[in-house]
């Protein structure tokens, strides 16, 4: 049986290249969090204390756009959902004693790749893996964020704006591969940008705000997806 700290140093080496992957992501967001407005201590501090990729660049359009409290709470809850879903299942690999306080730290710091490594490890998790491993995620997250923040700030107009491109390369990135396996993810990116196009171009619906479209898209979207083309039970506990 490992001990805390051997725990902990695993959780480390196998988040470290969770941190450095985090910190080209998050070099792309503290740019365009300048962008939009924020300070560079705003966008670091953004960063540290909520650890979402998609949570955080969906905030960031709706800031942009003046929106509501509201709007930005439901937002965050329709995109980061899913962690509460994830959060749930790597509890269940906790055991009995493991208390209230500790579960919600392990909580805290679940991200889709932090979610991969738990539920990859054999036997019961210790959650000194998980500080391990959350730690420093975090902590590339949040160093990527401030270095592309601060150079946000300092280098010229022209090539912040070439940087900007580099989001849009990242989403891209993500989808493509997975979408010339995967028809049913094809379809869905395909009507994402379809229903979003409608949004932006078609009289009235035009006047629904950056928040409640990303809102509207995700759950009509995603709704219509797990109806037409669910995954079975049997090919996620392969994939796990």
């Amino acid at each position: 049986m490992e001990s805390k700290s051997q725990s902990f140093r695993n959780g480390i080496r196998d988040g470290l290249p969770i941190c450095l992957g985090y910190m080209a992501v998050s070099f792309a967001f503290g740019i365009q969090a300048v962008r939009s407005g924020l300070t560079t201590f705003q966008a670091t501090l953004l960063s540290l204390i909520n650890v979402t990729s998609a949570g955080q660049f969906a905030g960031l359009g709706v800031i942009t756009a003046g929106g509501s409290l509201l709007e930005m709470a439901a937002t965050q809850f329709i995109i980061n959902l899913r962690y509460m879903l994830m959060s749930t299942a790597v509890s269940q690999k906790l055991k009995d004693s493991v208390g209230t306080l500790p579960r919600l730290a392990v909580g805290f710091g679940m991200t889709d790749e932090i979610f991969a490594v738990s539920v990859g490890r054999a036997g019961y998790l210790s959650p000194y893996y998980s500080y391990g491993c959350i730690i420093i995620s975090v902590f590339g997250w949040t160093l990527g964020t401030f270095l592309g923040a601060f150079s946000g700030e300092i280098l010229p107009a022209r090539l912040i704006s070439a940087l900007g491109v580099a989001l849009y390369g990242m989403f891209i990135a993500i989808v493509v591969p997975v979408a010339t396996v995967e028809k049913s993810v094809l379809a869905v990116a395909l009507s994402a940008v379809l229903l979003s196009s409608i949004f932006e171009f078609l009289p009235i619906l035009n006047m629904v705000s950056s928040g409640f479209r990303i809102i509207i898209v995700t759950v009509v979207v995603a709704g219509v997806a797990a109806l037409v083309a669910p995954v079975e039970t049997a090919e996620v506990e392969k994939n796990v």
